[in-house]
C-alpha cells in the first residue's frame, strides 16, 4: 500500500515538474521574443508602485526576468539543482502572483503581459494561471528532495551553464534585430486602413446604465441597471428617486480594430492619416518614439539614406515621432534632417517598430517590411529589391 502511495506522488512530483517547467519555459521564450516590449509593461507596473527611478533599468530587468524563468523551468525539467530552483520558483510565482492580484482588484495595468503580446490575458485570468502555478510549485517545493536530476551533477551544471547563455542570448538578438515572430498588428505584411476598420454587421459594445436609488420615506439606497429599473416597476413608486448620474457600465466587448489608436498630425494638428495611408507609391517610414533617445549613429546614416532615395527616386520620406512640434524641428535642424516630420502619440509608435529608430518600407497602407536600425538595407539593396522595376 505504501509503495502505492510513493508510486502516485512519485507521478504528482512529475506531472507538476513536467507542467511548471514547460510553461515557465514557454512563457520566458515568448517574452524574449520582445523583450522591449516587456520592459514598457515593468514601466507600466513601476509608474503603479510609484518607482519610476526604475525605468531606466527596465530593459535589463526584463531580459533578465526573462531569461531566469526559461533558466528555472529548464533547471526544473533535468532535475539540476532542485532545492535553489524549487525556492526560486516559489519566490518568482509568489512576485508575479502578487502583480497580478494586484492589477485585477485595483484595475491598474489591463493586461499582465505574462505572455507578451502573442497570448493577451486579463489580470484575473492571469491571476488564475498564476494560482494553479503557485499550487503546482508548492507541490515541488514540499518534494524537492524527491525532484531527481536527470544527468550527472557536473554533465546537469554544464547544461544549466549552456542554457543561461542561450536564454539571455535570445533577449539580447531580438532587442537587437527585432522580434522572431511578430504579434503586433504592424507587422510586415498589414494592412493598416484595414486593420483599422469595424467592418459592417460587427457586435458593437453593450452597455448598461446603473442607477443608484434612495428611498425617501426610509432613507434605505439600492443599486440596479437600466433593465432591472424599468422590470420591477419601481420607477412607478414615488418614494424612490434617482440619486446622482447613473454610471454607464461595459457589458459586452464588441468588435474591436487591431488598430484603433493611430492619428497622424503635422505640426499645425492637420490629420495626415488618410493621406500617407494611400500613397500608392513606396514611403521609407523612420519610426522615433522619443528622438533624444534614438540611436544618433542611426539616424544620421538613415537621413543619408534618404537624400539618396529623394533625389534619385523621388520618394516620400517621412519621420513619426511624439516628440513636441518645436521640439523635432529643432532637432531636424541641428541634425539637418531631410525626412517629413509627423506626429504621432507614443503608444502606437512603439508598437510600430520595436527599435528607436525603426524603420518601415509602406505602400498604399501595406507593411512591405520593416528594420531594426541594426538591419536597415543598403541604398543599392533597397534599390534593386524594391525600386528598380517599379
Amino acid at each position: 500500500m505504501a509503495k502505492t502511495k510513493a508510486s502516485g506522488n512519485s507521478s504528482i512530483i512529475w506531472v507538476s515538474r513536467i507542467f511548471v517547467g514547460l510553461l515557465f519555459i514557454f512563457s520566458g521564450l515568448i517574452k524574449a521574443n520582445d523583450p522591449l516590449g516587456f520592459s514598457y509593461k515593468l514601466e507600466e507596473y513601476f509608474e503603479v508602485f510609484h518607482i519610476t527611478f526604475l525605468n531606466d533599468l527596465a530593459l535589463s530587468l526584463a531580459i533578465i526576468l526573462c531569461a531566469l524563468e526559461m533558466i528555472l523551468g529548464f533547471a526544473l525539467l533535468i532535475g539540476v539543482r532542485a532545492k535553489q530552483v524549487a525556492w526560486g520558483l516559489l519566490l518568482l510565482i509568489i512576485f508575479f502572483a502578487f502583480l497580478t492580484f494586484y492589477s485585477a482588484v485595483f484595475k491598474v495595468v489591463t493586461t499582465c503581459g505574462c505572455f507578451g503580446d502573442a497570448i493577451v490575458l486579463t489580470p484575473w485570468q492571469s491571476f488564475s494561471k498564476d494560482l494553479i502555478l503557485l499550487l503546482l510549485i508548492i507541490v515541488l517545493f514540499r518534494n524537492r528532495d524527491r525532484i531527481s536530476p536527470l544527468f550527472k551533477p557536473k554533465t546537469g551544471d554544464y547544461s544549466l551553464l549552456i542554457a543561461t547563455v542561450v536564454a539571455l542570448g535570445v533577449g539580447f538578438y531580438t532587442y537587437n534585430y527585432l522580434p522572431v515572430l511578430d504579434f503586433l498588428p504592424y507587422k510586415v505584411g498589414a494592412n493598416i486602413p484595414d486593420e483599422m476598420k469595424i467592418p459592417p454587421g460587427a457586435p458593437a459594445d453593450e452597455y448598461e446604465e446603473v442607477y443608484q436609488l434612495k428611498n425617501k420615506a426610509t432613507g434605505a439606497t439600492k443599486s440596479m441597471n437600466d433593465k432591472e429599473y424599468i422590470k420591477s416597476n419601481i420607477w412607478k413608486d414615488s418614494n424612490w428617486q434617482i440619486i446622482g448620474t447613473p454610471e454607464s457600465h461595459l457589458v459586452k466587448k464588441g468588435f474591436t480594430p487591431k488598430i484603433q489608436d493611430l492619428s497622424i498630425q503635422d505640426a499645425q494638428r492637420n490629420d495626415y492619416t488618410k493621406e500617407l495611408l494611400s500613397n500608392p507609391f513606396y514611403s521609407l517610414v523612420i519610426v522615433t518614439d522619443d528622438l533624444h533617445k534614438a540611436n544618433l549613429t542611426a539616424l544620421s546614416s538613415l537621413n543619408a539614406l534618404c537624400i539618396n532615395l529623394i533625389q534619385n527616386y523621388n520618394m516620400r520620406t517621412i519621420l513619426l515621432t511624439s516628440n513636441s512640434a518645436a521640439d523635432a524641428e529643432a532637432f531636424a535642424k541641428v541634425h539637418h534632417l531631410v525626412s517629413e516630420i509627423y506626429y504621432v502619440d507614443g503608444v502606437p509608435l512603439k508598437s510600430m517598430v520595436r527599435a528607436n529608430p525603426g524603420v518601415m518600407l509602406l505602400k498604399n497602407g501595406i507593411i512591405i517590411n520593416k528594420w531594426h536600425y541594426h538591419t536597415v538595407p543598403t541604398y543599392d539593396e533597397l534599390v534593386k529589391q524594391y525600386l528598380q522595376n517599379q
